[in-house]
């Protein structure tokens, strides 16, 4: 009986649409594979130091990416809602950066009220304002956008929701860029701080200005060793947050059973809002990392990074939160090797195409669980 049902079964899967071709897809995703690989391991084996410059970028790529794919995998795990609005909250955690360091100089309080600390102290504490700063308010915007827009559809349909999502993303967008708002322009950036380049070759060097590096030394900035500080850090905080702490377990809670966990005492109202602040929170904060590191703004810059960063969470595994970090990387790294070794405008057809292979092969992403029928 049991070998009549297992072939019964076999049949079945033969007779079904589509099986009886799928090896071509699967022979299609084979052979693009070996294509990327092979190219990676010429590269490497042709210039290694600039392969490893290439894989560097992509780092630096990748930890931003991470900061915004946080906020995309919190949201979906409680509510199950991609917010594509938290592309926009990262572009207003750069222009609100922005105008703290060169409207009203935030940046160098410390310098002007604790006269008898060191250069050193007043930047580091100079900069960590403007990041606070920026983060306090994409807290409120997130909360402000999560009660107006999405809390009212809380119990409607999940594309009710998603459309809602869209149009606040576009009204971000172009309001923010109306001349009395933000600006229609594009931005030139001032840095909080000054940037200051380290070469590797028989030892890690600081590059004095006007001064070239010698040949075949891996060059890195400061910036690059804040955005990995600040994007590890906090990947971190927000794993001792979930898993130690109370609110923690009220998340976890939550994002299982929203009516059981009421039934428990928890403010499950309180505890999205929160959950959106807190995904804001590190959005601000890549705003910021983003445009330092690439120093030029404008009302439309959260869009690519947004969706990119989305895809990553999507990789790996929406709704885990070491999957939406390690997705990141790999998305940095994609966009980073494509720029170097395919071509520039080729950077967003791969990021997309990542986005649909693994929708055909694993759509739960490296990390997701298969979702369980509730008894």
């Amino acid at each position: 009986m049991a070998q009549a049902s297992i072939s019964q079964k076999s049949s079945l899967a033969a007779r079904r649409p589509g099986a009886r071709f799928a090896w071509i897809g699967q022979g299609f995703l084979l052979l693009l594979a070996l294509g990327v690989v092979y190219i990676l391991v010429t590269s490497f084996l042709k210039d290694p130091m600039l392969f490893a410059q290439v894989v560097l970028s992509g780092l630096q790529l990748g930890f931003v990416y991470a900061l915004i794919a946080l906020g995309y995998t919190m949201v979906y795990g409680i509510v199950r809602l991609i917010n594509f609005a938290h592309g926009d909250v990262f572009m207003v955690g750069a222009f609100v950066s922005y105008y703290a360091v060169a409207r009203f100089q935030l940046h160098l309080w410390p310098q002007l009220v604790l006269k008898g600390l060191s250069p050193g102290a007043a930047v580091v504490i100079g900069s960590v304002t403007v990041m606070l700063l920026s983060m306090l308010v994409c807290m409120a915007l997130a909360v402000v956008i999560e009660r107006v827009a999405y809390k009212p559809l809380r119990d409607a349909p999940r594309i009710a929701a998603l459309i809602t999502a869209i149009g606040v993303s576009f009204f971000l967008e172009y309001y923010g860029a109306l001349n009395f708002v933000f600006s229609p322009r594009f931005i030139p950036y001032q840095r909080p701080f000054e940037v200051v380049t380290f070469y590797v070759n028989n030892g890690i060097h600081q590059l004095q200005p006007g001064q070239a590096p010698p040949s075949g030394s891996l060059l890195f900035s400061n910036i690059f060793l804040i955005i990995m500080v600040a994007s590890i850090g906090m990947q971190v905080v927000l794993q001792y947050l979930v898993r130690r702490t109370k609110i923690g377990k009220a998340m976890r809670a939550s994002s299982v059973d929203k009516a059981t966990a009421r039934l428990m005492g928890i403010n499950v109202d309180g505890i999205i809002s929160f959950t959106f602040a807190l995904g804001a929170a590190f959005a601000g904060l890549g705003g910021v990392l983003y445009a330092i590191a690439y120093p030029s703004i404008n009302t439309l810059m959260g869009v690519l990074p947004g969706l990119k960063a989305f895809v990553a969470a999507v990789l790996g595994g929406i709704g885990s939160i070491p999957g939406a970090f390690v997705g990141a990387l790999i998305m940095g790294q994609a966009e980073a090797l494509t720029m170097g070794y395919i071509s520039t405008p080729m950077r967003d057809a791969v990021a997309f195409t990542i986005l649909i292979l693994v929708l055909l092969v694993r759509p739960r992403g490296i990390f997701g669980e298969p979702e369980q029928e509730k008894a």
